[in-house]
C-alpha cells in the first residue's frame, strides 16, 4: 500500500526528514513514534501530497509521487489520491456551519460529486458506525472534542478509503475523550482498515499496530512489531525515548 525509498524533505535548506524508507502493507496497522519535532507529521502530510518532498521515490495505494512543488499539472494526480487516502488531523478541520452529517456528506458530494441521496444513507451509517447517531445535526460546536474528533473519522471514511492516515488524532483530548475516540481507531483495525497512525498513545500502540517506526532527528532508527520494540529496542535513541514516555 504504500512504498517510501529515500524520502529526504528540506524547510529553508533544513533537512527535517533524511532518507526516509518504510512500508505499510494492505491491511497493516502501522505507528509511528518518536520525540516532537522528529518529523512524524511532516512525513505523514508528504503521504498525501499535502507537502512536497525534495529527493527520494513514494508509491501510495498504487500513485506514484514525484520530489518536487506541486505544481497544476500534478492536481488530477493528488485529487485521484485523496479519494483512496484519507487523512484524519489533530485539530479535527470540521466545517463550522455543517451538521455532523453534512461534514461527513461534503467530501463524496462537493469533490467527488456523489449525488446526496447516495451519500446520505453513507454518511447516517458512518456516524452510527462510530457512535454519533443521536448527533446527525450537531454542528461542531454542539460536540465535545472527542465527538468532533470521531467526526472527522467518519469524514475520512466517507470516501471508501484503502489508507488512512491518522495525525495524532488524540494530542488535544481529555482521557475520556482520547479513550472513546481510540476505541473507534481500534475498531477500524479489527476490520481490517489499512491504517498510518501518528500516536503516543502507546496502550493502543501495543494493543493495535502490527508494526512501529521509531523516527529520530528526521530518519527512521528502527522498525518493528510493538513487542519487540517496547521489550528488547535495539537503538540507544529508542530506548531513550520509550524511558521518557515512561514504557
Amino acid at each position: 500500500m504504500i512504498h517510501v525509498r529515500n524520502l529526504t524533505k528540506r524547510f529553508n535548506g533544513h533537512a527535517v526528514l533524511r532518507h526516509v524508507s518504510l512500508d505499510v502493507a494492505k491491511g497493516e496497522v502501522s505507528v509511528l513514534i518518536g520525540p516532537s519535532g522528529c518529523g512524524k507529521s511532516t512525513l505523514l502530510r508528504c503521504l498525501n501530497g499535502l507537502e512536497h518532498f525534495d529527493e527520494g521515490n513514494v508509491r501510495v495505494a498504487g500513485h506514484e509521487l514525484e520530489p518536487g512543488p506541486h505544481g497544476a499539472e500534478r492536481q488530477p494526480l493528488l485529487h485521484a489520491l485523496r479519494r483512496r487516502v484519507g487523512m484524519v488531523f489533530q485539530q479535527f478541520n470540521l466545517f463550522p456551519h455543517m451538521s455532523a452529517l453534512e461534514n461527513v456528506m461534503a467530501g463524496p458530494v462537493h469533490a467527488f460529486g456523489v449525488p446526496r441521496e447516495t451519500a446520505e444513507p453513507r454518511a447516517r451509517a458512518l456516524l452510527e458506525r462510530v457512535g454519533l447517531g443521536d448527533r446527525l445535526f450537531h454542528r461542531p460546536s454542539m460536540l465535545s472534542g472527542g465527538q468532533q474528533q470521531r467526526v472527522a473519522i467518519a469524514r475520512a471514511l466517507a470516501n471508501d478509503p484503502e489508507l488512512i492516515l491518522f495525525d495524532e488524532p488524540t494530542s488535544a483530548l481529555d482521557p475520556q475523550m482520547t479513550a472513546e475516540v481510540l476505541a473507534v481507531m481500534s475498531d477500524l483495525a479489527s476490520d481490517g482498515q489499512t491504517m498510518v497512525v501518528v500516536s503516543h498513545a502507546m496502550g493502543f500502540v501495543r494493543r493495535s499496530a502490527h508494526r512501529v517506526h521509531v523516527l529520530a532527528d528526521g530518519g527512521v532508527i528502527e522498525s518493528g512489531r510493538p513487542e519487540e520494540v517496547f521489550a528488547s529496542p535495539r537503538e540507544e535513541r529508542t530506548r531513550r525515548f520509550l524511558e521518557q514516555a515512561h514504557l
